[in-house]
């Protein structure tokens, strides 16, 4: 909202409205908003709707973030994780497929009534995990949809302050999927300074917020991984600190959560703006300031209260940031360079054309061009295409309702990799959320 509101002239936005499955929700957040616009002095309008269909009723952009089941069905699903040995995240590994398994139905519904009520809208997708969302979307539905993330952006800002020069000096080469990507090379007002760079031991631990990787592993990859493959190359050191810290960052936000709308009802109650905003940015202070510190380090991030001055709203990266960016772009007539979630179209040589990649686009008013990425280097493409099977196959399973599928899906995936261990983590999943994974079935055995 204080992005939207910043940018609204630029984007030719007048109102957002705003639809949640929890109404009370909903209207907290728009009051909350509405003081943000009334602190910044703008005029974006500000609604809520009862429904879908009314929020997308002639809408230019469709944002989209839900959370099927809510934070407590990712708490559910890392807690079930780590007791069967794998590390507890939402967009990786076992919670990674639940997530998806969840969401798949919902989305694929909500988008249908999109393409019905504003079929000429940009559907702008930041549900995770993104890149195989992005992908039932492209490939289920008639939505002008292009997925966002904020990692590589966060990645290329880290990269800049590193080497003390302006963003707009820096280039970067991405390739890669959603949470599974990597900086190949990187240029200095035109100059190659990638060996620099993985030479520098500070430089390289500098560019996480967090200790996450060894220098000596970035360096013999040749590439800078995005943070989320902390889950990937270090899963055993992940695993053991949940374990020591004896919570997941689902169960963290879950208690930020409770206090943060405790908190935000009383203040509002009280007619409090301003006390209400300072409640928001410090939870969002918080929330940033402790990630990733709980899986990377020996004990609970959550019990430290992080030391960020930075305004969380004027932040030069961030979800808003990207989203801002994308949308700006699609409604300019000069193309604007930015990572995104879209179909392959040739970008990636070693994947299909319609497999949703996450590289580098010149987007504009006349769309979405994906930028010629290359081939997968040899340290990643094994880990890349089994990733995209994975993902393929655990859309296939959604959409057939097949747990048999949903069971390939982790065999294929590297994270987990195994059958017997694949059918029992399913299991408990769905033991654990019969309302929206229920819907699962194991074949009827045929005597």
């Amino acid at each position: 909202m204080y992005g939207l509101n910043e940018a609204r002239k630029a984007i030719g936005v007048d109102e957002l409205v705003i639809y949640d499955a929890d109404f009370d929700r909903a209207t907290l957040m728009a009051k909350l908003g509405e003081i943000v616009v009334a602190r910044a002095g703008g005029d974006l309008r500000i609604g809520i709707a009862r429904d879908i269909a009314s929020a997308a009723d002639g809408a230019s952009f469709v944002l989209n973030s839900i959370r099927v089941g809510g934070i407590a069905a990712r708490a559910r699903d890392e807690r079930i994780a780590i007791e069967r040995g794998y590390p507890g995240q939402e967009t990786t590994g076992p919670g990674g497929l639940a997530m998806a398994l969840r969401t798949i139905p919902v989305i694929l519904q909500q988008a249908k009534i999109v393409e019905q009520y504003s079929p000429q809208a940009w559907f702008i997708n930041f549900t995770n995990p993104a890149g195989l969302i992005t992908q039932v979307l492209a490939d289920e539905t008639a939505v002008n949809v292009v997925g966002i993330c904020d990692t590589p952006t966060e990645l290329f800002h880290r990269i800049a302050l590193a080497l003390d020069a302006p963003a707009a000096d820096i280039q970067c080469e991405y390739i890669g999927l959603n949470h599974l990507g990597w900086v190949k090379s990187v240029r200095l007002r035109g100059q190659d300074v990638m060996a620099r760079i993985l030479a520098n031991d500070t430089i390289l631990r500098s560019l996480y917020s967090t200790d996450l990787f060894d220098p000596v592993l970035i360096r013999n990859l040749g590439l800078i991984p995005t943070e989320y493959l902390f889950f990937y190359y270090a899963r055993s050191r992940a695993l053991e600190n949940q374990r020591t810290a004896g919570a997941t960052r689902g169960e963290e936000i879950v208690h930020m959560n409770e206090a943060l709308f405790s908190e935000l009802g009383a203040d509002l109650q009280s007619r409090k703006p301003e006390r209400a905003l300072e409640t928001y940015e410090n939870y969002l202070k918080q929330r940033s300031g402790s990630y990733m510190k709980l899986e990377a380090n020996a004990g609970s991030a959550f019990a430290t209260t992080p030391d960020i001055q930075e305004n969380p709203f004027a932040s030069a990266t961030g979800y808003h940031r990207i989203a801002l960016e994308v949308m700006q772009a699609l409604t300019s007539p000069t193309p604007r360079r930015v990572v995104v979630n879209v179909r392959n179209q040739g970008a990636i040589e070693d994947l299909r054309p319609d497999d949703v990649v996450e590289v580098p686009c010149l987007v504009s008013r006349a769309g979405l061009a994906p930028q010629t990425a290359g081939a997968l280097p040899d340290a990643v493409k094994g880990l890349v295409l089994a990733t995209k099977a994975y993902e393929r196959t655990a859309i296939q399973a959604a959409l057939d309702g097949s747990m048999e599928r949903a069971q390939t899906a982790l065999l294929l995936y590297p994270p987990v990799g195994e059958w017997e261990p694949a059918e029992k983590l399913l299991q408990a999943l769905i033991e654990g959320d019969p309302e929206y994974l229920g819907y699962l079935r194991k074949p009827i055995a045929v005597s």
